[in-house]
């Protein structure tokens, strides 16, 4: 009688064990594609900020080459009318 109540409480035992190891598997695969979704959404979150930054540089070179061709067309303005006035 002992060992069919020790065969038993061994049975429960593992059938415990299986479905704690089942629940801990659904929970590890919820949380691995969590992190992907969330990896997912900061990479596209960093590509949209590097493009932001990327046409934040572009319309600040833009801006620097119109005031350097500004300059430029002062300072041949200026050598004109100093070479005009000779």
């Amino acid at each position: 009688m002992r060992k069919i109540v020790l065969v038993a409480a061994a049975a429960a035992g593992a059938l415990t064990l299986a479905a704690c190891s089942e629940g801990t598997e659904d929970a590890a695969e919820a949380t691995a594609e969590e992190a992907m979704a969330d990896a997912e959404a900061n990479m596209d979150a960093m590509g949209e900020a590097t493009d932001e930054a990327v046409d934040e540089a572009a319309a600040a070179v833009d801006e620097a080459g119109d005031a350097v061709e500004a300059a430029g067309d002062e300072v041949a303005a200026e050598a004109e009318e100093a070479t005009s006035g000779m």
